[in-house]
Order: C-alpha cells, then sequence, then structure tokens
C-alpha cells in the first residue's frame, strides 16, 4: 500500500492531535455518511502500490486509509452512481484512483477470511470447543462464553446447545440461543480443517471479544442484525465534530 502523494505519513504531534476519549476506540468517520463511529465498527479502504482501491478488513497496511461503515446494498449505489468515487477522491486529495467494479465482492471475501482466520486462531489458541456433546457438556458446566451455529444448522442442534448454555449460564427463559453465523458448515469445515463443523464454543471471555469485532462487522456489511442488535454498525448520530476535521481518512497505525 502506498502513501498519496503530498500526503505526509504524520498526522502531526502528539500534543496538536485531538484528545480521544478514554473510554471509546479511536474514531473514524465514514466518507460516505459522515457518521462517526470506533474503527472496529467501520472498515478501512487502502490504495496498493498501483492505485488499486482494495478492503484492509484488520487495518494494517501502510499509508493512508479511508473508512467506510455502509452496508453491501448502500456500497453498490454509491459504486453506481458515483459516490464513493467522489468521496474517495476527496479524502485522497485526488492521488490516482482504481476503484475495481466487484470491490462488493472484494470487501466481502476479505471480511469472511477475517473472521475464518479469527475462529482459527482461537482454535489453535485451545479457546474453541467443536463438536455437539463437547460443546454441550462445557456449556452446562458455565464453560461457554460464546455459542455460534452455522446458518445451515438443523433447529434441533441449535436448540439442544442452545437449552444446555442456558442452563450453565443460569439464564433458563432468557432465550440466549447463540449467534447464527453468516457461514455454512462448508466455510467452517475447510476453515478450521475439521470435518462438518456446524456449532462452536468459545470458552475464553477475550476471544469471544476478539470474535465480536470481525463478526459484527461482517454481518453489518451483509445487512444481517449484528449480535448486539438490528441491522447497522454505525452511531446513530455523528458525534461532535471536535475529533479530527479530515479524520476520513488516517495514517498507518494511529
Amino acid at each position: 500500500m502506498r502513501n498519496p502523494r503530498n500526503e505526509t505519513l504524520s498526522a502531526g504531534r502528539p500534543q496538536d492531535r485531538p484528545a480521544r476519549r478514554s473510554d471509546a476506540s479511536p474514531e473514524r468517520k465514514c466518507i460516505l455518511t459522515a457518521v462517526h463511529d470506533g474503527r472496529d465498527a467501520l472498515l478501512r479502504l487502502a490504495i496498493s502500490p498501483e492505485g488499486l482501491v482494495l478492503p484492509d478488513p484488520l487495518a494494517r497496511a501502510p499509508g493512508r486509509g479511508a473508512w467506510i461503515g455502509v452496508n453491501r446494498a448502500d456500497l453498490e449505489i454509491a459504486l453506481a452512481n458515483g459516490k464513493l468515487k467522489g468521496a474517495l477522491a476527496r479524502a485522497y486529495k485526488g492521488a490516482p484512483l482504481t476503484i475495481p467494479d466487484n470491490l462488493a465482492d472484494r470487501i466481502e471475501q476479505a471480511l469472511t477470511r477475517a473472521l475464518l482466520d479469527r475462529f482459527g486462531i482461537e482454535l489453535r489458541s485451545g479457546n474453541l470447543v467443536l463438536g455437539t456433546e463437547k460443546i454441550a457438556q462445557a456449556a452446562r458446566s458455565g464453560a461457554i462464553a460464546w455459542l455460534g451455529h452455522a446458518c445451515d444448522a438443523g433447529t434441533d442442534g441449535v436448540g439442544k446447545l442452545g437449552q444446555a448454555w442456558r442452563v450453565g449460564e443460569m439464564a433458563e427463559g432468557s432465550g440466549k440461543m447463540g449467534i447464527i453465523l453468516p457461514l455454512d458448515r462448508a466455510a467452517l469445515s475447510v476453515a478450521l480443517g475439521r470435518d462438518n463443523v456446524v456449532h462452536l464454543g468459545v470458552t475464553d471471555a477475550g476471544a469471544a471479544a476478539r470474535i465480536a469485532g470481525p463478526l459484527a462487522r461482517l454481518m453489518h456489511f451483509l445487512g444481517s442484525a449484528t449480535p448486539d442488535g438490528p441491522p447497522g454498525g454505525l452511531a446513530e448520530a455523528a458525534r461532535p465534530a471536535a475529533h479530527a476535521a479530515n479524520d476520513d481518512i488516517d495514517t498507518k497505525g494511529e
């Protein structure tokens, strides 16, 4: 990824930067809606050395990046009517850019890969339990912090594990069932290198939190209900403009 011409990598001395709230992640502004939200709720777009606009789901690519917080349907509209092109041109101060026609597909694929990679990391770290019986046993003992199901999971299996989880959480009557993932068993099985992965149990609260970010971002982009509520992911209203005036674009590492 490269830095647009005439743009420095520094956003100013630390003492010159706007103060950030200590109880929230650093905020950015969606270049399409002008709504502010935390980095974890938005998707970063970066530029390849050839000037190609690409998704940066982990927000790690070097150089400067622009942020979007819209779902796929709204992004496709912005692509079709030129709004995204204009917003990126303003964000990058006229730097030569190429927006791929399949940007929405690339974003969905990148967000899906980020979530699957996170599942793989947690499995290797010993934080993920697979198999209906193993999950049920751990759930009944109160050892499951997060429960997820493939989108093609059977209702019987979802119901059985949901009940075991509620027992372990002492939350009977709450209706807690776990999250129906925007992934089928084939995708989960390939990503985790196991046969017929239908249900996932996470035993560590920190791991559950690490999964929540990429999951919410993917579900929001797909227009699905997020784990914490209805479709969405952006703040309900733009926060005060006291945040950086150019916070629709950032430098790597901020």
